[in-house]
């Protein structure tokens, strides 16, 4: 017998075994059952008999099943006992070989019924693929990021899961007990206990979560039933009240009795709607707090480990973007902004703010008491997130919406940036403010607060205030598809409305207005006739249209009120509300809850409805922009205004880099040539022609001495460094210049002149480089010892060049002074003029006083310019004497350079008596020293000035120009005034456009993805 442990399975196990098989096999009961429970235990006697079995054939065909034996068949002849051995070796053979075929073909068997049953199961379960609305929008943005592998491994163990889950067992007895109210209000009516009963007696046979789910869904529709059929109960029994004919005569008793029992019934009626009403709005409240709780801490939990890795961005943020660049894109090809976007437009002090924050669930704006706090309009992006923030759009910091701190600090911010956006002698702006707040349960929406409506400018207004408003909201307004959420004051008549003329005048059919009536309870209580507000909400007082009315309180009128007291104190005045309860509002039209669930509706619709042919109109802005820059400009590169600055940045960045590359011998050439013409004219006027007026060698060292000392005290240092720094500024200017040469755009010419002033403005030189530079040259002009004779040539060639040209210069105002010579006057016919024959003539005769007197000073006496004057007028020509005293002065001064040239040449051999001190020598040449000392004087200036430049003046300037290139980036204005021109402005309208439209076409993308 094959044994697989003390007993066997089943009937069919035992029936699979031969009795007179005497082989054991090592293989347990537990690992043999499942193979053969898995062919015959499914239909066993056990199972559920109502059952039947899918394949009952299989039993008495397969492999598996025990073959008839067949009779053996005797040979004639032979022994017996022969026969019978060979008889029972082959018997062993096939009930092996049988064996062999049993495994084989229960291993088959068992798979392929394994298999149907899978796919009997999987056929079973219910296709979930129309509840994935169920599941928030981020947890599929999220399943594209996330490493299961990973968060396998991180998750907690199911003990601690359990504490974060809710208590389901606890929500189970609640909504038993809800369910037992609900059954015993409703127990005289047969409609209504049917269904619960029904109800009841299923989900007593359900079991589970899923049961607990189905059970759910089923108290609520019961409870919408509920609703339904109290409505229509109450319409019936009004409609029976009013159709019931007047009796002509007084009415008797029981006539009476009738219509007071009818009554009462209707009351009860409409009683018992409203309560069931707002117990269905208490549960559905009650369960999207527990969804929200749950969802928050999934998303922390998340935020744990994903959050630091970029996550895809949500589609309302992808919307806000596109948005955000359509306020600053103006474009010259009309293509207009016509996204949706919810507008809140309302008279000034209406609620239209506070309406904001009880859909933004914080109380973000600035508030004051019946002054006009929104001077601009205010962008909010509304999403849903981890925790409840706030952001602006230009700047990273995050307001925590839950520390009062952080609510404080982001109402100041919000009114800061709103003065600073108004302009001076303004009182709004038409600037926008953008600023995102994301939390959980909150409704994902764009919505634009726009400044109050007025009726009156008031005291400290700007005169155009109120024209300006209505400017502002009409731009808002007249997009087509803009939602328009229209806050009225309920506590105020309403016939003072400015508001509801204006969207009236905006959108005549209500298409896409949305009413709001806020400050009900005011209104109720102030109001003698409550069935204004049903008119009101009913859209029959005013002639505007809407596709919604709906009914808010935002509060006491506290500015301390927090939104959760807000939310109670509205629901608790809701529940109370003769309104509600006398039928005139319905229960989807109360509470800021319903109204942000269908404003978020209506605005997703539309957008839906619209993108599609906003993203097809920017396509067409695209190409007639690509088209005309390939027409105007084929060979350049779209460029916009940042990316022309960047270029030009690196361009003037290499330009004064290329300045370390300038040789020293260049620098001090270039600052000794600079600073000998500067200082030239005073040397040979100040210091050599006093000087060579006195009549020895040492008189003329004494007076140089002194005169090179106050020289060098006073002004020298200063005119070198300013000579240094003009030089610094031209070689500046010298390298743009030349860089332009190359391939230079002149796009950059005002932005690369106003670096440069700008730089130049800003450098200071080193204060104490002109003390060091003070004594340095100091020092240089006491040095008299000329070493050698290629020095003594030099200076002789520096004093020959000098005078020379300073002979030159004479020569060329004598003229001036003269007029032309007999020779000009003959060749190119042109005459002197009277004070110009009057000075020849005064030359003339002050040219015989120097043959006279060669060795005469520098200076006329008295009589000689009276002896000169009365020469002159002997011959009929009248002269000043101040006349005759200037042209002296160029005349000696012509005379003494003459002299001094020709001294000049004697001294060029006289090197030799210098050595000698001019002992025993008639020649003398102090003057030949002076010009020895002054040169190199320039030369060691020059040589301290190129070190300062190089090392520090150049690097100083960099840092200069670095700093204003900064600035300047960060100036969009200033970019805007130096880089202008209309193949700026058309590279600005390209790069705009595309980003809109890549941003459309992924947020497009994004939305059918959702849907």
């Amino acid at each position: 017998m094959l044994r697989a442990g003390d007993a066997v399975a089943c009937l069919a196990c035992r029936n699979l075994l031969f009795t007179r098989m005497g082989v054991r096999f090592g293989m347990p009961i537990q690992k043999l059952h499942p193979l053969s429970r898995a062919i015959h235990h499914r239909y066993s006697g056990n199972a559920n008999s109502q059952r039947p079995p899918h394949c009952t054939a299989a039993r008495h065909f397969t492999s598996l099943s025990r073959l008839p034996m067949k009779p053996p068949k005797f040979r004639a002849g032979g022994h017996g006992y022969q026969q019978h051995r060979t008889f029972w070796v082959v018997r062993l053979a096939a009930r092996l070989l049988k064996l062999r075929y049993l495994l084989l073909g229960t291993a088959v068997g068992g798979g392929y019924t394994a298999k149907k049953t899978y796919e009997e199961w999987k056929d079973m379960l219910p296709d979930l693929s129309e509840y994935t609305w169920i599941v928030p929008d981020f947890i599929w943005e999220l399943n594209e990021h996330i490493d299961l592998e990973k968060i396998a491994n991180a998750l907690p163990d199911a003990e601690e899961l359990a504490k974060l889950l809710p208590d389901l067992e606890k929500i189970g007895e609640n909504f038993t007990f809800l369910k037992g109210l609900l059954s015993s209000e409703s127990s005289g009516d047969p409609t209504i206990r049917a269904p619960e009963t029904t109800t009841t007696a299923s989900s007593a046979a359900e079991g589970g979560d899923k049961q607990f789910r189905k059970g759910l869904l089923g108290e609520l529709i019961l409870i919408q039933q509920q609703i339904q059929q109290h409505e229509e109960e109450v319409r019936r029994a009004a409609e029976a009240g009013s159709t019931r004919p007047a009796p002509e005569s007084i009415p008797s008793l029981s006539q009476h009795k009738r219509k007071s029992s009818d009554k009462e019934k209707v009351d009860q009626l409409q009683e018992e709607l409203v309560r069931t009403q707002m117990k269905y709005q208490r549960m559905l409240e009650r369960l999207e707090k527990e969804n929200k709780e749950l969802r928050k801490v999934v998303l922390q939990r998340d935020d744990k480990g994903i959050h630091q890795r970029k996550i895809k961005k949500s589609l309302i943020d992808m919307y806000s973007e596109v948005l955000d660049i359509l306020s600053d894109y103006d474009s010259n090809y009309n293509t207009q902004d016509h996204l949706p976007r919810v507008v809140v437009v309302g008279d000034q002090s209406a609620g239209k703010t506070s309406v904001l924050e009880m859909i933004a669930q914080a109380r973000i704006f600035p508030r004051g008491s019946g002054e006009m706090m929104t001077r601009s309009p205010v962008k909010v992006t509304l999403s849903e997130g981890p925790h409840h923030v706030a952001m602006f759009k230009d700047s990273t910091r995050e307001f925590d919406l839950g520390k009062e701190e952080d609510l404080a600090a982001l109402r100041n911010e919000i009114e800061i940036r709103m003065r600073k956006s108004v302009k001076e002698g303004q009182t709004v702006s038409p600037e926008t403010i953008s600023l995102s707040v994301k939390g959980p349960g909150i409704q994902r929406m764009v919505l634009v607060d726009l400044p109050g409506v007025i009726s009156t400018v008031t005291a400290g207004m700007a005169a155009d205030t109120k024209e300006t408003i209505f400017s502002i909201s009409k731009a808002y307004m007249q997009n087509p598809n803009a939602i328009i959420l229209c806050i009225q004051d309920g506590s105020v008549d309403a016939e003072r409305s400015i508001v509801t003329d204006l969207v009236s005048q905006m959108d005549p059919q209500g298409k896409r207005t949305i009413f709001v009536l806020t400050k009900v309870d005011l209104a109720e209580k102030n109001l003698a006739s409550p069935s204004r507000i049903q008119q009101i909400v009913e859209g029959k007082l005013f002639p505007m249209k809407a596709l919604g009315y709906f009914a808010v309180v935002t509060g006491k009128g506290s500015s301390n009120e927090s939104i959760d007291s807000i939310k109670d104190y509205e629901e608790d005045f809701f529940q109370s509300s003769r309104l509600l309860r006398d039928g005139m509002l319905k229960a989807h039209q109360v509470t800021t809850k319903n109204l942000s669930l269908a404003v978020s509706d209506c605005f997703w619709k539309m957008v839906r409805e619209s993108v599609e042919q906003q993203a097809d109109a920017f396509k067409a802005s695209r190409f007639n922009l690509e088209t005309e820059w390939k027409n105007n400009y084929p060979r350049l590169r779209e460029l916009d205004r940042n990316e022309l600055f960047e270029k030009a940045k690196n361009e003037i960045l290499d330009e004064v880099i290329s300045m370390s590359q300038v040789t020293p011998k260049h620098w001090e050439s270039i600052l000794q040539k600079k600073l000998w013409e500067r200082v030239s004219t005073h040397v040979i006027e100040n210091i050599y022609l006093p000087a060579a007026q006195t009549m020895d060698s040492g008189t003329f060292n004494t007076t140089v001495d002194i005169k090179l000392k106050q020289w060098t005290d006073k002004q020298l240092p200063h005119k070198a460094l300013e000579v240094a720094w003009e030089t610094l500024q031209e070689e500046f200017a010298r390298f743009m210049a030349e860089y332009k040469g190359k391939d230079q755009d002149d796009i950059f010419d005002k932005l690369k002149e106003a670096v440069k002033e700008e730089s130049i403005k800003r450098h200071k030189w080193n204060e104490r480089a002109m003390d060091s530079l003070r004594v340095i040259q100091h020092n240089a002009l006491e040095d008299r010892s000329i070493t050698d004779k290629p020095q003594w040539d030099a200076a002789i060639q520096f004093m020959e060049e000098t005078l020379q040209s300073r002979l030159k210069d004479t020569e060329s105002v004598i003229h001036d002074m003269v007029g032309p010579d007999w020779k000009q006057r003959w060749t190119s016919w042109t005459n002197r003029s009277p004070d110009q024959h009057v000075r020849n003539e005064t030359k003339n005769e002050l040219e015989r006083l120097l043959k006279l007197h060669e060795d005469h000073t520098a200076y006329l006496a008295n009589d000689e310019v009276t002896t000169v004057r009365k020469n002159l007028e002997a011959r009929g020509v009248e002269v000043d004497p101040v006349l005759i005293k200037d042209t002296w002065h160029q005349l000696y001064r012509r005379h003494f350079l003459q002299k001094a040239l020709f001294h000049c040449n004697l001294c060029r051999r006289g090197f030799y008596y210098y050595q000698r001190h001019f002992v025993d020598s008639e020649l003398e040449c102090n003057d030949v020293v002076l010009f020895w000392r002054i040169q190199r004087m320039l030369g060691i200036t020059a040589n301290t000035l190129r070190q300062q430049l190089t090392n520090t003046e150049v690097r100083r300037l960099e840092k200069n120009v670095k700093e204003v290139l900064e600035d300047f980036g960060e100036d969009n204005e200033r970019k805007t005034q130096l880089i202008t021109g209309r193949r700026v402005q058309l590279a600005e309208d390209l790069k705009k456009v595309r980003e809109i439209q890549e941003k459309l076409e992924a947020f497009i993308e994004a939305l059918h993805k959702e849907k």
